[in-house]
Order: C-alpha cells, then sequence, then structure tokens
C-alpha cells in the first residue's frame, strides 16, 4: 500500500477543497440506474463488487482521503461490504483483497464469505487495511434515492456505495446504485465520470 500526500499550498484543488472541508462541509449522493444487463447468470454481487473497486482503482477523486499523515491518495483501494447472516436477520462487515483478475478475487471473496458470512459480529474479519471503502447492498429494495448520513467532522472523503434490488425492463436489466461522496474532494463531474467508466466496465465483464 502507499500512500501519496498532497501538497496543498500547491494543489489546483486547494480553494475547492478548503471551501468545501472548512466553511461549507458538503457530502451528497446520486443514485442512478445501472444496465447490467451483461451481467446475466453472473454472481452478481461479487461480480459488482470487483467492478466498482476497479473503477475506483482508476480515479484518484475516489482513493483521496485524510489520515494521520494528513490528506493523500491511496495507489490502489480494497473493498469492504456486508454480508448478510439470514439466521439471525442482521449483518457483518468484510473485506477482500482486491486483484485485477476476476477469478482470483472471486476465490478471496469466496473463501471469505464462507468463513463469515454466519459470524454474529459487526466486524469479524480483523485487519481491515486503511486503504478499504464500503459497499453494501439491499437486495430487497428497488430504491430511487439512499443517502447515509455520517456523523463524524465531515472529514469522511472516501466513497460510499450502495445497491439495491435489480429490475428488469424493455428487455434489459437495471440495478439502482447510490453513489455518496464528499464535495472537498469529488464534484458532480468526477461522479459522471466514474459512472461512465464503471458502465463501460460492466459491458466489457469478462464472459464464462
Amino acid at each position: 500500500m502507499a500512500f501519496r500526500k498532497i501538497d496543498i499550498e500547491n494543489w489546483d484543488r486547494r480553494e475547492f477543497y478548503e471551501h468545501f472541508i472548512k466553511e461549507v462541509v458538503c457530502t451528497y449522493s446520486l443514485t442512478v440506474n445501472l444496465d447490467i444487463t451483461r451481467l446475466k447468470g453472473e454472481r452478481l454481487y461479487p461480480a459488482m463488487i470487483w467492478l466498482l473497486t476497479g473503477t475506483v482503482n482508476e480515479m484518484p477523486e475516489f482513493r483521496t482521503c485524510l489520515t494521520k499523515e494528513g490528506l493523500g491518495i491511496y495507489d490502489s483501494m480494497h473493498p469492504m461490504y456486508t454480508v448478510f447472516n439470514a439466521e439471525n436477520r442482521n449483518f457483518s462487515g468484510i473485506w477482500s483483497y482486491y486483484s485485477e483478475d476476476y477469478g482470483e478475487f472471486l476465490k478471496s471473496y469466496e473463501a471469505d464469505v464462507g468463513e463469515y458470512s454466519k459470524s454474529t459480529c459487526y466486524t469479524p474479519k480483523a485487519g481491515t487495511p486503511e486503504n478499504s471503502f464500503n459497499i453494501s447492498m439491499l437486495p430487497w429494495l428497488e430504491f430511487t434515492s439512499c443517502y447515509i448520513n455520517v456523523y463524524d467532522e465531515g472529514k469522511f472523503l472516501l466513497p460510499i456505495f450502495t445497491m439495491g434490488k435489480y429490475f428488469d425492463r424493455d428487455g434489459k436489466r437495471f440495478l439502482p446504485l447510490s453513489v455518496q461522496v464528499h464535495h472537498a474532494v469529488c464534484d458532480g463531474y468526477h461522479v459522471g465520470q466514474f459512472v461512465e467508466k464503471l458502465q463501460n466496465r460492466i459491458f466489457a465483464f469478462p464472459s464464462k
């Protein structure tokens, strides 16, 4: 894991960052419907976790974070995601190492889910990497909007992704995705670029 500190004094985003981190602390969320027709027959949750992580790793705006070292950008990220325990109807937050090879990632995902999905603890897997971000899914709800309220000092800069229940329309399959970001590091333009890149990754998902 590498973390590159940002030279704020010479950062071209300095004015925008300081405005939204100090004066008008602002996070926002956008919900889009992704065309996931290509993923029919695939295990949707791990496929989307992999696709989201690959897209995050493509855009530095989604890897920018405040740490003890200061403001900087991780060179890569790993997914931290929720798994549902059907017996007690609760969930746990676990993580897996990302690999650019989907087959390798899927093996890691399956091993982690197999070991921790029946846990009654909130974070049963130790060692969560500092360079990780949050993904969750509500497969019971087809929503049009989702917003998570983070009650910190307004300095949580990493993205949060929430997926909903997929639906079919006009011969295609769609998935609601909520993208929540901090305005200090990520504008609407960047979210638009992210969604476009993610959609293209879905269209190019490796066939069986």
